[in-house]
């Protein structure tokens, strides 16, 4: 879905998306990022995440966004990644398809398993990592950092929206896709 032909329904499917992304995330005013850096605007994805119609529009993308390239499971840095993650295996099971979801923890539980990484994936499996909103790309790294520690093999990162602040660059050697870029919502990136 990200590069190459996209057909009609895809391409419907993606313009919905950007429309619930623009009407309910995006604010402007000022704001500290995860990153530290300062912005006038915010992408509040929780905002569309616990959203019936939007998550559904958000599955059906990860899923055309992922599905050419053959993985065990896909899944992310909490707390964002796990919404993503659910609505992305349903909808690869609507469309026939096995996947199994994941997510990484922060920080390891002092109890039960006290696992980083939730869910069934283990070493020489292939994966998808995914998140929100990528500014540095930090907290992607976590997640990849945290996967490969297991014997993964990251395949592909996806986002919804690159800030185009720095995440490509440091995602150098993965093959990074986002749906959207900052641009796509007529926003121009932060300079540093």
């Amino acid at each position: 879905m990200v590069e190459g032909k996209m057909d009609s329904d895809q391409e419907n499917v993606k313009q919905k998306l950007k429309e619930c992304y623009a009407q309910r995330a995006i604010q402007f005013g000022q704001f500290t990022l995860a990153s530290g850096k300062q912005s006038n605007y915010y992408i509040d994805s929780k905002r569309v995440l616990f959203n019936s119609e939007a998550i559904s529009l958000l599955g059906e993308c990860l899923y055309y966004a992922s599905v050419d390239e053959p993985v065990q499971a896909l899944g992310g840095l909490e707390i964002g990644a796990i919404p993503m993650a659910t609505a992305a295996i349903m909808s690869y099971h609507r469309h026939g398809k096995m996947m199994e979801g994941f997510f990484v923890r922060k920080q390891a539980k002092d109890h039960g398993t006290q696992k980083r990484v939730e869910g069934r994936i283990s070493a020489n499996d292939s994966v998808i990592i995914i998140d929100d909103v990528l500014t540095t790309g930090e907290s992607v790294i976590q997640a990849i950092t945290e996967v490969e520690k297991i014997g993964a093999k990251v395949k592909r990162v996806i986002s919804v929206v690159d800030r185009l602040q720095g995440a490509r660059e440091r995602l150098i050697g993965y093959d990074f896709r986002p749906i959207f870029t900052i641009r796509d919502f007529g926003i121009e990136p932060l300079k540093d």
